[in-house]
């Protein structure tokens, strides 16, 4: 038998972009000549991967997972090209297994499935991207939330907690846990605390603010300007949001709200929200 070295399999697979263990197969059954190997992969259907790889997935369909006791969950999103194959029942199956799949990894789910990938491309005929995952493990007492809306355009993965173990299994827990993940769905916050916002970020607002007002009174300047930032973190923020569904209340006087009738404190630790091809 040939010898089959790295540097081979390595070559043929920046020829095919095919996964190196079909690389390594299709070189030991071509007792090593590169072009017969390069042959066998082009006639499985595996190679066209390589052609496709070059083209833009900007459809596709974001997805989630949990564990069965609910204490994991996992979001991903999966590009395609074309809405068409977004709605073909074989790619909602291959992007519902690697959700699945992500609940099994912190990392680039991307790097985890090459192989999977590069085969899908070959029976689908166009390029699939595994964009992005996420995967959220409770820590501590609470709840994680999953959401996906308009057919799988947005997602969205919220962990929730409490300090007592049984407010989980309270109705009003789950009630507000379900408004906040569908809240952050439709307001699309950017960050869970101005405490996160970026201080050069922040600073770019203060000078935008300051020279629509130029010309005022310095302290008047800087009043309408601290308001204004203010208003800068009801839009941005989760918790200084108004609640979509009572704009009176932000999501901080909601879950106080909540809390105090569960006799609990209710926080956010953590959300993200995807938003295909954003």
């Amino acid at each position: 038998m040939a010898d089959i070295t790295a540097e081979m399999v390595k070559n043929l697979r920046e020829a095919t972009n095919v996964s190196m263990m079909d690389c390594k197969r299709a070189l030991v059954e071509a007792a090593g000549d590169m072009d017969t190997a390069m042959r066998l992969l082009r006639e499985r259907g595996l190679a066209v991967a390589a052609k496709k790889a070059s083209r833009t997935a900007n459809q596709g369909l974001i997805l989630s997972a949990t564990a069965p006791d609910g204490r994991m969950s996992a979001i991903v999103e999966v590009n395609c090209e074309t809405d068409f194959v977004a709605r073909n029942q074989i790619f909602i199956n291959f992007a519902q297994a690697l959700a699945n799949r992500a609940l099994a990894t912190d990392g680039m789910l991307a790097d985890c499935v090459t192989a999977e990938v590069s085969a899908k491309v070959a029976e689908i005929g166009e390029n699939i991207v595994v964009r992005r995952n996420a995967r959220f493990t409770l820590v501590s007492a609470g709840m994680l939330q999953t959401y996906i809306h308009l057919g799988g355009k947005v997602g969205v993965l919220l962990e929730i907690n409490c300090t007592k173990a049984e407010t989980v299994s309270n109705p009003i827990f789950a009630e507000v846990s379900r408004d906040v993940v569908l809240h952050v769905a439709a307001a699309n916050p950017r960050y869970l605390l101005s405490d996160e916002i970026p201080a050069a970020e922040l600073q770019a607002e203060r000078e935008i603010y300051a020279k629509q007002v130029e010309g005022k009174p310095a302290q008047i300047v800087d009043k309408i300007v601290d308001g204004k930032i203010k208003k800068y973190y009801s839009e941005m923020c989760l918790v200084d949001q108004p609640f979509v569904k009572e704009p009176k209340l932000s999501i901080r006087a909601l879950l106080a709200e909540k809390g105090k009738a569960i006799g609990d404190t209710l926080t956010i630790r953590r959300f993200v929200r995807y938003q295909l091809g954003v």
